[in-house]
């Protein structure tokens, strides 16, 4: 039986130049491999051990890339080993098999989003009435499922986050700070849905997961066993759960041990 592995990517797996926490001296700073190319600059690392981990892991397990990004940005993703046959997009409200959206699957999460919370286009317009100029640097709607907002961190007010977490929670949805985007998200539009449709179509009998931000606490709680980095939302909240592993490292080398911890765990199944 074949055991599934769903990992977000950003800051988990994979790092911007700015989140990959090179603490170590320059000369012994790891090796890194670009996974990503946007508008003609580098723009996504991973180590290249990391690179050699996710192969390996390829081939070992169903290693299904589960994001908030949308199917655009995935495509972005230039990752190593075995393309992967199923990738989670836009948060669960996209699933791709081989590459293409699966129509059933987006017209399920629709019927979903359209009986439990509040329509977009209310959220949009709240956001677009109580966001600042002063930090807001661009107001973005994904997939047409959610809203991002791209601000100036050091600017952005506290009490606001904390107003407009109320007011989205009122109407099912839920918002997420991760580095410079604010994100607001129909709280039925979840990763871990469709990691359970991936595990139903593949016969899984073990499911992994990894990730740091509060969009993947549900994922890693609906895993048979969970790791987070060092850092993100999640570490700031200290946030545990029973079957989840905390790990202590930071940036691009939590992605390395975030992948020898999926190859451990995978390793007695695929052996046996």
């Amino acid at each position: 039986m074949p055991v599934l592995v769903a990992s977000d990517l950003d800051r988990t797996l994979i790092y911007s130049a700015a989140a990959l926490a090179l603490t170590m001296p320059d000369a012994r700073a790891p090796r890194l491999l670009c996974v990503e190319v946007h508008e003609s600059k580098p723009l996504s690392y991973m180590t290249e051990t990391s690179a050699q981990l996710l192969t390996d892991l390829g081939d070992a397990a169903v290693f299904v890339p589960t994001t908030t990004r949308t199917r655009k940005q995935y495509q972005r993703i230039n990752l190593p080993g075995p393309p992967p046959k199923y990738a989670i997009c836009a948060n669960g409200g996209h699933l791709l098999v081989d590459g293409v959206s699966d129509p059933d699957w987006n017209a399920r999460v629709a019927a979903r989003l359209a009986d439990e919370c509040a329509p977009l286009g209310e959220v949009q317009d709240h956001l677009m009435a109580t966001a600042s100029p002063a930090w807001v640097r661009k107001h973005r709607i994904a997939e047409d499922l959610f809203a991002y907002l791209v601000v100036e961190r050091e600017l952005l007010p506290e009490e606001w986050v904390k107003e407009l977490a109320v007011w989205a929670e009122n109407r099912g949805w839920t918002v997420s700070l991760q580095g410079r985007k604010l994100y607001a998200v129909p709280k039925p539009l979840t990763k871990s849905a469709a990691m359970h449709e991936v595990a139903r179509r593949t016969g899984a009998e073990l499911t992994l997961a990894a990730g740091d931000s509060l969009l993947d606490a549900d994922l890693l709680l609906a895993a048979d066993k969970g790791w987070r980095p060092g850092h993100g939302e999640l570490a700031d909240a200290d946030w545990t759960a029973p079957a989840i592993s905390a790990l202590p490292e930071r940036g691009v080398l939590a992605g390395e041990r975030i992948l020898r911890e999926f190859l451990k765990a995978v390793a007695p199944k695929s052996s046996g």
